[in-house]
C-alpha cells in the first residue's frame, strides 16, 4: 500500500560508516500527484534533518520522469548531493536496478562514489566535485543510533514509495559493482537479476524482500526489518516475471488517481481512461477486474497513431487508436468498438462484481464474463476449444498488436492481471490454472495465461 514502510534500528556498530553497497530492484507505480515537491523515498536514516544519508527518487509524474537522488547532510551542511538528470525513470511498466557503491576513503572524488542503473554507471554531465562526498565522510548507513527506513522518511512530510522494491541489499563495509546482482542475458541483451549474489554484508549489512513480502534478513545477518506503518502486501510481480498494471504515462490527468500498484484507478470527474503497461502480439491471455460504478475495459490497437479519442461523443473516455477500434464491454451489459454505436452483450455489472476477460491474440478472439460466468451463453470448453459463435468479438487482426484498455467514470476500476488481488484484497479461492503463472479468482481457460513477461514468452 501507499502508506506502507519498514524500520530497523541495528544493535551494534557498522563495519565501516565510510563504505558500503546498496542494490536493489523495483517498479515505480503511480500516485496521485504531480507536485515537485513529492519524493518516491527508499532508503533514509539519521537523526533529523541536518543528519541524515537519504535515497529517494523525485516524483516520474512530474517533467517526464524521475530523478535518482541521493544526498547527505551533517550539522546542516550538504555534504554531497548526486541526482541521476540524464537518466530518468521513466517506465512504469518495467523492473529498473539500482546499485550505489560508496567509499568516501578514495582520493578521487569521482571514485568515492558510483551509481548504476540497469547495470550502466550514471555519469551525469553536469556533475562536479562538489557533488561526490567529502573525503572521508562517514556516512549514516549502518549507524546504530540512528533508525533506517526504507519506504518513507522520519524527517519530513511522509512521503512514501509507490510501487514494488524487490531484492533489496545493504553490504555494510564493502563495496561492488552492479555486475555482481546482475547481468545481461546473452540472447536477448536484456539486463536480468542475479537472485543469489555471492556477497559480503558486514556488521549491519542485510538482504531482504528475497522472496515476496519477507522482510526477514537472508544475508547471514539477523537485521530483520519490521512493518512500521500499512501493509505490505504479497505479490507474485517481481523482477523474474513482470506482470501488467495500468500506465499512467497514458493518461496522468489529475482526477486520475493510480494506487495499489497501478492495479487500481480511481476518478471522481468525466470518463476518463488508460492502458494497460504490456501489449499482446499472439497468444492467449486472461485478466480480471472489479467494478466499482461505469466502466468500459477491453482491448484497443496498439498503433503507432494512437491517442486519447473519444468514446460515443464523450470526451476523454477512453484509449484507442485514431482509426476508432477499440473493443470493450460496459457495465450496462453492452458492448461496442470505438466506432460503432453499442449492442447488447451479456449481464449488467453491479458494484463489487468480478469480470473476465479471455484474448486470443493469434487469431483476434475477445470474450467476456462476470462471476464466474461467460458471457452470451459462451463455455469454458468453447473458448479453449477457440470456438467463435459466442464471443464478443472475431476476426481481429492489427499487425501491431493490442493491449488491454480502460475507462471510467466516477468510480474505481480495480485489475487483476495475475497478482491475485483486486485493490488489497486478495481472491477468496483461486481457480485452476494450467499455465501456472498468475493467480485469479475464476478458473484460467486452458491454454491461456497471465498477461506478463513470462505468459508473452510462452507462445
Amino acid at each position: 500500500m501507499a502508506s506502507t514502510y519498514l524500520t530497523k534500528t541495528f544493535s551494534g556498530a557498522p563495519t565501516n560508516a565510510k563504505k558500503g553497497t546498496i542494490s536493489l530492484w523495483f517498479k515505480l507505480a503511480g500516485n496521485d500527484t504531480h507536485s515537485t515537491n513529492t519524493y518516491y523515498r527508499v532508503f533514509t536514516t539519521g537523526a533529523d534533518t541536518n543528519n541524515r544519508t537519504d535515497l529517494n527518487i523525485t516524483n516520474p509524474m512530474h517533467n517526464g520522469g524521475g530523478q535518482i537522488n541521493w544526498t547527505s547532510y551533517v550539522g546542516g551542511g550538504n555534504n554531497y548531493t548526486q541526482s541521476s538528470e540524464d537518466f530518468l525513470i521513466k517506465d512504469f511498466g518495467a523492473y529498473y536496478h539500482l546499485v550505489i557503491a560508496y567509499d568516501t576513503t578514495q582520493a578521487a572524488f569521482a571514485n568515492r562514489s558510483k551509481i548504476y542503473l540497469n547495470g550502466v554507471q550514471v555519469n551525469n554531465s553536469a556533475w562536479a566535485e562538489a557533488n561526490y562526498p567529502t573525503q572521508n565522510l562517514d556516512l549514516f548507513y549502518g549507524n546504530n543510533s540512528t533508525p533506517h527506513h526504507i519506504a518513507n522518511s522520519p524527517h519530513f512530510t511522509p512521503r512514501f514509495f509507490q510501487g514494488i522494491i524487490s531484492h533489496f541489499h545493504y553490504c555494510d563495509g564493502y563495496t561492488y559493482q552492479a555486475s555482481d546482482f546482475g547481468l545481461t542475458d546473452p540472447t536477448t541483451g536484456e539486463w536480468k537479476i542475479n537472485t543469489g549474489p555471492s556477497v559480503s554484508y558486514g556488521n549491519n549489512g542485510f538482504f531482504i524482500l528475497k522472496d515476496s513480502n519477507s522482510v526477514t534478513d537472508q544475508s547471514p545477518n539477523t537485521n530483520n526489518f519490521t512493518v512500521a506503518g500499512g501493509t505490505l502486501l504479497s505479490t507474485i510481480d517481481n523482477p523474474s516475471n513482470n506482470f501488467a498494471t495500468l500506465n499512467p504515462l497514458v493518461n496522468n490527468n489529475d482526477t486520475l488517481v493510480y494506487s495499489n500498484g497501478s492495479n487500481t484507478m480511481t476518478t471522481s470527474s468525466q470518463w476518463l481512461g488508460t492502458t494497460a503497461s504490456l501489449g499482446m502480439f499472439k497468444g492467449k491471455f486472461y485478466w480480471e477486474f472489479k467494478c466499482t460504478g461505469n466502466f468500459m475495459t477491453g482491448v484497443s490497437q496498439l498503433d503507432s497513431l494512437a491517442v486519447q479519442t473519444d468514446y460515443l461523443n464523450q470526451a476523454n473516455t477512453g484509449y484507442s487508436s485514431r482509426s476508432a477500434t477499440g473493443y470493450e464491454v460496459i457495465n450496462g451489459g453492452n458492448k461496442s468498438n470505438n466506432a460503432s454505436t453499442s449492442s447488447s452483450y451479456g449481464p449488467s455489472y453491479s458494484s463489487g462484481d468480478l469480470g473476465m476477460v479471455a484474448f486470443d491474440a493469434t487469431n483476434g478472439t475477445l470474450w467476456f464474463g462476470k462471476n464466474g460466468t461467460w458471457s452470451n451463453s459462451a463455455t469454458q470448453t468453447e473458448i479453449e476449444n477457440g470456438t467463435t459463435g459466442n464471443a464478443a468479438y472475431t476476426g481481429l487482426t492489427n499487425e501491431n498488436g493490442y493491449i488491454p484498455s480502460m475507462s471510467i467514470e466516477n468510480s474505481t476500476l480495480h485489475f487483476n492481471f495475475g497478482n491475485g488481488f483486486f485493490g488489497t484484497t486478495a481472491v477468496s479461492s483461486a481457480g485452476t490454472n494450467a499455465s501456472n503463472i498468475g493467480t485469479f479468482e475464476y478458473n484460467v481457460p486452458a491454454g491461456f495465461t497471465a498477461l506478463c513477461t513470462k505468459g508473452l514468452n510462452s507462445f
